[in-house]
């Protein structure tokens, strides 16, 4: 094992028990898991199986996107949508200096820490391609496993416009993985109508 693999595999361990203490919990197979460890290893499944030769800092960004997400609540921010994208800016932040934090204290370097925390940040998205893989994995997370009980708590007309967001944000090849997802039928739909 390399040095700098073990250096990746503690990093990815930290954030994994950082999550791991979410009090929100999800449910899968009857088991409930702490929701944003579970999120955690979503993006990094989809991350290895669609771009299987990333770079760690792309790897440990992935890992990170929603580490300790519940200590910011959204409550806390005012309603509507300016409350929303300040909270969403607060997250990025928080979840960057998280990570470049632990990433320093495990033993990388202040530039790699800080890239990573560009990453987070979601700085230059389109010109980026570690930041514009990173929006891919959660846009196709989100639509793989989140969809369903989003689609379920809102309008139509919202989701459709949420998903021609989502869908605004991804590079070609995500578009490409996107439709050769296997959604449940009233999902595709929704999909579909969006697209058209």
């Amino acid at each position: 094992m390399t040095s700098s693999n073990t250096k990746l595999q503690a990093v990815l361990s930290a954030i994994d028990e950082i999550n791991s203490q979410d009090i929100n919990k999800t449910l899968v197979d009857d088991q409930e898991q702490p929701k944003e460890l579970l999120y955690g290893q979503y993006m990094t499944a989809c991350l290895e199986k669609y771009w299987p030769n990333s770079d760690e800092l792309l790897q440990i960004a992935v890992r990170a996107q929603h580490i300790k997400r519940w200590h910011l609540k959204r409550t806390e921010y005012d309603v509507g949508k300016a409350g929303y994208f300040k909270w969403r800016i607060a997250l990025g932040k928080f979840h960057a200096e998280l990570t470049q934090s632990l990433m320093i204290e495990l033993g990388y370097n202040e530039e790699d820490a800080e890239t990573t925390a560009k990453i987070l940040r979601k700085e230059k998205l389109k010109s980026n391609l570690n930041t514009q893989t990173l929006e891919d994995v959660a846009c196709l997370v989100f639509l793989q496993y989140y969809f369903d009980e989003f689609s379920a708590k809102h309008s139509e007309e919202k989701i459709i416009r949420i998903l021609q967001k989502t869908w605004a944000k991804m590079s070609d090849k995500a578009h490409d993985i996107a439709l050769s997802l296997t959604l449940p039928e009233h999902l595709a739909a929704l999909v579909k109508k969006a697209l058209s």
